[in-house]
């Protein structure tokens, strides 16, 4: 993506933070595994929005005011140490006088899906959270617990001790339409509770925000006026049904120029559903690394030059791409029916579905088409981990594109470091492990033969933003 080099653009959280001093209670983090908890009673609507009938609309009052009052202000507080430079002597003598603890305080929004008091928001509204309070529309207010998150989608799923709330009809994300009119709801620079109405700009986007944890991005994009503050607010259609949980903007001054993003109900909704039961987000895994396909490439393979989809470049041994019989070459355009047109499409929506269903994949071979049954393994026990925790593929003319990768870079790109993973302080998804035990690797099984040389502590040469460095590591 290109943008005028005359100024910086940034893309930014809506989310608005300050800074205070002061203490507070801690919120209870149960984002771990626990036993399974009956989902929300939310209401859905999945009828597209063009079945509506009328004429002009002369006022969208009455579809607004029943979702203003299921849309909250979210103030969280966390509580941070910090250093604070000293004379190393004096330091010395007094070790505890270099530390002082400030409160960082922060405002954003939710929205209310069900009338036991499910809220759904950012996870980068409530992360590091000590304290956590809801206001509501009535000006009622409520502690309020985090039930789960999840920082790849940026879905954050807290609850208050209520009842008889006021709360949103889900619509069917997957049916609404560049056009459709939108209104986003929330509390954007602590103003108070506000309105913005706009359109479907674009959907399905992928912007980057979430790459450097190996995130998952879908977005709608809309031109509904999104601020700081706004985030985790509604995104509604003009039935008053919520298509969207408001994420981040594209600005270059933290302000609303009309490039606001929107997580799809569809896809926030099932990640509050695994939260909610589980505590945590059990997502499916193929076990394959693949790159858009091109006119030259489908030419190559014997396909037509039209053909839209991505090809497989590499499989993981002992995946369930490698048990269902999938090989390289192999050109995947569809997955249960839907037309896949980019590499990230298919990482989100086979990581969408439940470990162990079955997933029909339509592919070519050897200029047929034909279709592959493929049971679905889990993505948190994944067999492509280099080492415990960190996930690498092979490096991909996609991957180089998207992540504007040196062309003369070669290696592993790092896809993901589990939040538990003992080397998350060493190693970042978006790197590329050059070398181990100063030995050229370029997929798994080479990587693995040159981590035989010091098996106990590994030296690696790491491309990252630009620069190469060493890491040493005891795997």
């Amino acid at each position: 993506m290109k943008f005028c080099p005359s100024f910086r653009v940034l893309l930014v959280f809506a989310c608005t933070a300050a800074v205070s001093f002061g203490a507070g209670a801690p919120v209870r983090d149960n984002s771990r595994k626990r036993p399974a908890t009956q989902r929300p009673a939310v209401k859905v609507d999945s009828s597209p929005i063009g079945e509506a009938k009328g004429g002009v609309v002369l006022s969208y009052a009455d579809v607004v005011e029943p979702v203003q009052k299921a849309v909250v202000s979210i103030y969280s507080t966390k509580h941070v140490r910090e250093q604070i430079q000293a004379n190393p002597l004096f330091r010395q003598l007094f070790p505890n006088a270099g530390e002082r603890e400030r409160t960082e305080e922060g405002l954003g929004s939710g929205v209310i899906v069900s009338a036991d008091g499910y809220i759904l928001t950012n996870n980068h509204v409530v992360e590091g959270a000590d304290e956590l309070k809801v206001s509501l529309s009535d000006d009622r207010e409520f502690v309020a617990r985090i039930i789960g998150t999840d920082p790849k989608t940026d879905v954050a799923v807290i609850r208050i001790e209520a009842d008889k709330l006021p709360f949103v009809t889900l619509a069917d994300s997957d049916k609404i339409r560049v056009g459709d009119v939108v209104f986003a709801v929330g509390n954007p620079l602590g103003v108070g509770q506000t309105v913005t109405m706009g359109i479907v700009s674009a959907k399905g986007r992928s912007v980057g925000i979430l790459g450097d944890i190996g995130g998952y991005e879908d977005f709608i994009q809309t031109d509904a006026a999104i601020n700081m503050g706004n985030s985790g607010g509604a995104l509604v259609d003009a039935r008053g049904r919520l298509v969207g949980v408001n994420s981040a903007i594209l600005s270059p001054s933290r302000g609303n120029i009309g490039i606001g993003f929107a997580i799809p109900i569809n896809l926030a909704s099932s990640i509050m559903n695994s939260l909610v039961e589980t505590g945590t987000v059990a997502r499916g895994y193929l076990g394959v690394a693949t790159e858009l396909i091109t006119p030259d490439i489908a030419e190559q393979l014997g396909v037509p030059k039209d053909t839209r989809g991505v090809v497989i470049a590499d499989i993981i041994p002992n995946t369930a791409a490698d048990k269902a019989g999938l090989k390289r070459t192999d050109v995947i355009v569809t997955i249960n029916d839907h037309a896949i047109t980019a590499v990230d499409e298919l990482r989100l929506l086979i990581a969408q579905m439940t470990p162990g269903s079955v997933a029909r994949l339509g592919v070519i071979r050897d200029g047929e088409n034909r279709t592959v049954s493929v049971t679905l393994d889990e993505a948190s026990d994944r067999p492509d981990d280099l080492f415990t925790g960190v996930t690498v593929k092979a490096l991909t003319t996609e991957d180089r594109r998207r992540l504007s990768i040196d062309a003369r870079v070669t290696g592993l790109l790092i896809t993901d470091v589990a939040e538990d993973s003992p080397f998350r302080s060493q190693l970042a998804p978006g790197a590329v492990i050059m070398e181990i035990n100063r030995t050229a690797v370029t997929d798994l099984p080479s990587a693995k033969e040159a981590m035989l040389l010091q098996p106990n502590r590994a030296l690696l040469a790491i491309y990252f933003r630009g620069a190469v460095r060493f890491v040493v590591i005891a795997p």
